[in-house]
């Protein structure tokens, strides 16, 4: 008796671990997606912000809103090219890594334009602005080579693909033509020549000794094609 007792004891307690265990995937999955959504949103809100101080606003603020969307939008599409790509082609991951590299001089950058937004003294961010330009340039220059390449590799495989595939419908079309007749030989013709003449001669001799009964060709006995039926002779009663 005691040893069904530990045992349903024993049962007990892993149930409830399991259920501990599970209920803690279960949290930490849907935090991971509200993180997901908060992020998301809180990234659209600020590149809608961004975008509005591009085209609304002119002079110091302005210019620094555009060089961040400029940077954002760049390093955001090569982010998702190099990802779905990756699940692809193994190839990329070392593509990936050079990215996420990037990623820490575009996340400085974009720092650094943020601040700059807030700084009071103008005149010292109009003088620094050729310098962020630069860098804003060499940083999405190298996000969009990564990108490029990555899209102009998985194009090439797509081009490879489909002339192979294209190589294996002609040889299939052509082995389903097996009925093709093939040209005539030149001896071939000679000899069609010859028994052109030798129906000729007999022409002449049939001519000489009088005209032949004039007969019809009875359709049945014609040969017809492979797929036809046979035409079953008539019966008299």
């Amino acid at each position: 008796m005691e040893a069904v007792i530990l045992i349903l004891g024993l049962l007990f307690v892993a149930f409830m671990a399991l259920g501990v265990y599970v209920s803690v995937k279960v949290i930490g999955a849907a935090k991971r997606g509200v993180d997901r959504t908060i992020t998301q949103a809180r990234r659209t809100v600020e590149e809608t912000t961004l975008r509005a101080k591009s085209y609304g606003q002119v002079g110091v603020a302005g210019e620094l809103a555009q060089l961040r969307l400029s940077l954002r939008t760049s390093m955001r599409a090569t982010q998702e090219a190099l990802q779905t790509g990756v699940a692809e082609d193994a190839s990329l991951s070392e593509s990936l890594g050079l990215f996420q590299r990037l990623s820490v001089h575009g996340q400085e950058l974009d720092d650094e334009l943020k601040r700059l937004e807030r700084e009071p003294d103008r005149a010292t961010v109009v003088s620094l602005l050729p310098g962020l330009k630069q860098r804003t340039e060499r940083i999405t220059h190298s996000a969009e080579s990564l990108r490029w390449a990555a899209r102009d590799r998985a194009r090439q495989f797509a081009d490879d693909d489909l002339a192979a595939l294209n190589t294996q419908i002609d040889v299939e079309a052509g082995a389903l033509r097996h009925w093709t007749v093939e040209e005539p030989s030149a001896g071939a013709g000679a000899g069609a020549g010859a028994s052109a003449d030798g129906r000729g001669g007999e022409r002449a001799r049939a001519g000489e000794e009088g005209p032949e009964a004039l007969t019809t060709r009875d359709p049945r006995a014609q040969t017809g094609y492979p797929w036809q039926k046979a035409v079953r002779p008539e019966t008299t009663n």
